[in-house]
């Protein structure tokens, strides 16, 4: 796996792939809590096609992946209605966690796997290796959408939490919300998933 190319399309499949089991936990959590919205829509999937955003999932990111080495995406919304959830009070709030605790469930998992088994099992050149960007990249993209800023889940979840308080911020940040999450997501994010790949691991990613 020494291929720069091959690895980049790696990442990029595991990337989209997280993507997809999170936009996927997004609509489980509406439907089991009495929305049925997404899967009259086609959302209740694991099928690709039905997630994907041709500009923001293929086009945008597979540009960048190339030709400047970083990622940037995104996967079509998965629409519900907050108004037929069950839970009133709190349904978005866990509709919004959906996605981000699945991310989080796959690097637990695989991360477990790596911590007990890369020791005794022999595998390929290059293969822990990849096994490990999967649990990077799943805490990543639940860290990064558990941030508080509009239109992240994160954002979601503190309106629920914090009604007044996120309606003020929110108001003050505006468009500028994205930004500070993408600058987030360059110079915080990244060490501290690679505390929590640690934690979970027991070893730092490579």
């Amino acid at each position: 796996m020494n291929d720069p190319n091959v690895i980049k399309l790696l990442i990029y499949a595991v990337i989209v792939a997280s993507a997809i089991f999170h936009e996927y936990a997004h609509a489980w959590a509406a439907y089991a809590l009495g929305d049925d919205t997404a899967k009259r829509e086609g959302r209740l999937t694991l099928n690709p096609l039905a997630h994907l955003d041709p500009l923001g999932t293929v086009i945008v990111p597979l540009f960048l992946l190339f030709y400047s080495g970083v990622f940037i995406g995104w996967a079509k919304p998965v629409p519900y209605n907050p108004y037929a959830l069950k839970d009133q009070r709190y349904g978005s709030l866990k509709v919004a966690a959906a996605g981000p605790l699945t991310n989080l469930i796959i690097a637990v998992f695989f991360g477990l796997i790596l911590r007990f088994l890369e020791p005794s099992i022999y595998a390929p050149a290059g293969f822990w290796d990849f096994w490990g960007f999967v649990i990077y990249i799943n805490i990543f993209l639940a860290l990064f959408n558990l941030l508080p800023l509009p239109p992240l889940d994160g954002s979601k979840i503190f309106e629920d939490l914090f009604p007044k308080f996120f309606r003020q911020i929110s108001e003050r940040l505006g468009i500028f919300g994205i930004l500070f999450a993408f600058l987030a997501a360059m110079f915080i994010l990244g060490p501290l998933a690679n505390i929590i790949f640690r934690i979970i691991t027991g070893s730092l990613f490579y």
